[in-house]
């Protein structure tokens, strides 16, 4: 089953103590992408400005990804610039240009619109909701968010919160959000707003997964070279989300390997900037990692 994806395609500057890399394709929407790809067709929706490069819309094209509501408008594309320093766990941002973003407003094909499996990627709550609303009867919603979206939008996201079935959030944003330290009550508080599946990322500490049926905690993959986090949780939601779209049932077997399937994703994410390793991402190559993974775990 087709997966559509809502979110940021955007030029970011990232700095790390490995290099720096200027304007180079990014946003959360790209990541996702990049892992669901591999298991379902992505519809990518998105918005991007008079100076995105053209090479990038025929590269996204060239994965796979259907871009018929990536639109381009007048104006400067969404692009952040960040630094990490010391254990490359927290981006530091120096820069955020809204761009053509602050005013986007989603339009889909009344095809996309019978779309079974939506991701809502971290954008304005407002954008998320304007999106749902065009969408029939979806079968599966999932949402991502961050911290400015909680301290300057809550009602908004509180609102989206109530119409999805996943939420994704990583440990920081699920304590903001929920007002609770403890994680196992962090995600039984969001859960009770509205998602009945609450996911919460916790870096290189791994995945916590909770819902009313049961809960799973998984470690991050061993990973050695850590060269760019950024965009690590948006393909871990990719390859989380792309699993199960494929799946009929949502089993606990079926979330515990889509759990997997997410982090081994992130784990190549992290190995070079950008899109660098991901975009060449094959499912043999995520099987034999995963292979790994399951070895590693007790």
């Amino acid at each position: 089953m087709s997966l559509l994806v809502l979110g940021t395609v955007a030029l970011d500057t990232v700095k790390t103590p490995h290099g720096e890399r200027k304007k180079m394709l990014g946003g959360s929407a790209t990541h996702f992408s990049m892992s669901a790809r591999l298991f379902t067709d992505v519809h990518l929706v998105a918005v991007v400005g008079e100076d995105f490069p053209v090479k990038h819309v025929n590269f996204l094209k060239g994965k796979g990804l259907i871009v018929d509501s990536l639109i381009r408008e007048s104006g400067k594309t969404f692009s952040w610039s960040g630094e990490y320093k010391g254990d490359l766990n927290t981006a530091f941002t120096l820069n955020t240009e809204l761009g053509v973003l602050a005013s986007f407003k989603p339009v889909i094909s009344d095809r996309q619109k019978e779309i079974k499996n939506v991701f809502l990627a971290n954008v304005d709550p407002d954008i998320q909701l304007s999106l749902l609303a065009s969408m029939r009867k979806p079968r599966l919603i999932g949402l991502d968010s961050m911290n400015y979206w909680i301290d300057t939008k809550r009602p908004a996201l509180l609102k989206v919160l109530n119409k999805v079935d996943i939420f994704v959030a990583n440990d920081q944003e699920a304590r903001s959000l929920s007002g609770e330290d403890n994680l196992i009550k962090a995600a039984k508080s969001l859960s009770c707003i509205g998602p009945k599946m609450v996911l919460v990322k916790k870096g290189e500490h791994g995945v916590f997964f909770y819902s009313d049926k049961f809960m799973l905690a998984l470690p991050a993959y061993p990973a050695e070279d850590v060269i760019d986090p950024t965009g690590a949780g948006d393909t871990f939601a990719g390859a989380f989300m792309g699993y199960l779209s494929r799946t009929k049932v949502l089993s606990r077997q079926n979330i515990k390997l889509a759990l997997e399937y997410g982090t081994v994703a992130a784990s190549f994410n992290i190995e070079d900037f950008g899109t660098d390793k991901t975009h060449r991402l094959t499912l043999k190559k995520l099987d034999s990692r995963l292979g790994f993974f399951k070895k590693c775990l007790f």
